[in-house]
């Protein structure tokens, strides 16, 4: 079971996407008041079975600091209990919920508990990324996230980041924190280490952000060579394809725009592609569906486009659908509304309706 925690206004773990997760709600003074309780996401499903599909979670209540990993406990507990276990494909607390009914599920955890939950409380995400460079604790202690190429640290000729981290390891008495969406946080950097980083950031190229808001947002699975489930390429490709586009979002103004891409070699989607705007799933290999319409903060799945497309075709079909986007978008539109109000896709309501393209 994936459990995570999410800290409005910024969804970087996609809490949507999880069987069990945590928005954690503020008081006006900036303590924590509690948790927003989140079940029921889940991104894997299987080609060709339509009986097996990704789902969002349902806020089902709040919780305070105190409750929380009682309330998680029995989450669990009513799965354990209550999961299909003659089925694999059918196992997931997604399918339990679907099955049974949100509200029978949230009654069953709540007979359970020996305090009553209350009703969620208001909550806003304005987007699902990290956010890079350096950023400011309540603690005043800094941090800087680096963008790392699909979470891979690596030394190349032009960007030698794994010797960077090697040496700014050496003076860091911090932490070293991975990112959801596969990057790195050099954490907990005193005010009177930061000048000294920086200097380290700048020698190893580490400092660079200078990419497109589409390459800022992009994710893939580790796919080939590693993973004995891929189908197709995802993270040794991924770039590649994105800087297919990298031209007509130059020339169309949309160069810092920020546009969810995600890629898996297989449809297991473990870099989370069903939440995506514009999301590539390995069919087999250089062949991928394409997926569009996902919300910009990970709170809509997205729907099928086109099945088997390959790289000439995923071009072919996206460029001029990004020039559309440029010129007629609304103002703050994202791209994954744009797609859904133009009629490109239907907007998908509910994991049920995943593969409904009528």
């Amino acid at each position: 079971m994936s459990i995570v925690v999410a800290v409005p206004p910024n969804n970087d773990v996609d809490v949507f996407a999880h069987d069990l997760g945590y928005i954690a709600i503020t008081n006006k003074d900036g303590t924590l008041a509690g948790f927003n309780v989140t079940v029921g996401g889940g991104m894997g499903m299987t080609h060709g079975n339509k009986k097996t599909y990704p789902r969002l979670a349902d806020v089902i209540a709040f919780c305070t600091p105190e409750q929380a990993i009682e309330t998680g406990e029995k989450v669990m507990l009513v799965q354990r209990d209550f999961g299909d276990r003659m089925n694999r494909k059918h196992a997931r607390l997604k399918y339990t919920i679907d099955d049974r009914g949100i509200e029978w599920f949230k009654a069953e955890v709540q007979s359970r508990l020996p305090f009553q939950l209350e009703e969620p409380r208001p909550f806003k995400f304005t987007d699902n990324a990290d956010r890079y460079g350096w950023t400011q604790g309540q603690d005043k202690l800094w941090h800087y996230c680096c963008y790392i190429e699909n979470g891979r640290v690596k030394d190349t000729p032009a960007e030698p980041h794994k010797t960077g981290l090697r040496e700014i390891a050496k003076i860091h008495h911090g932490e070293f924190r991975l990112t959801p969406n596969q990057h790195l946080i050099i954490a907990n950097i005193k005010e009177s280490e930061k000048a000294r980083i920086q200097v380290l950031l700048e020698q190893y190229k580490l400092d660079k952000l200078n990419y497109t808001g589409a390459m800022l947002n992009a994710m893939a699975c580790v796919a080939f060579p590693t993973c004995a489930l891929a189908m197709a390429e995802s993270e040794r490709y991924l770039p590649t394809l994105v800087t297919k586009f990298e031209n007509t979002l130059e020339e169309v103004g949309l160069r810092d725009d920020a546009i969810t891409i995600r890629m898996t070699g297989c449809p297991n989607g473990c870099a989370r592609p069903y939440v995506a705007e514009i999301a590539f799933v390995g069919k087999a290999y250089g062949a991928y569906n394409v997926y569009l319409g996902g919300g910009h903060h990970g709170e809509r799945l997205n729907k099928l486009y086109k099945e088997s497309l390959t790289e000439a075709e995923i071009v072919a079909e996206l460029t001029p659908m990004i020039r559309r986007y440029a010129k007629e978008r609304h103002d703050g539109e994202h791209f994954g509304d744009f797609v859904i109000r133009v009629g490109i896709v239907k907007a998908t309501k509910a994991g049920k309706d995943f593969h409904d393209l009528s």
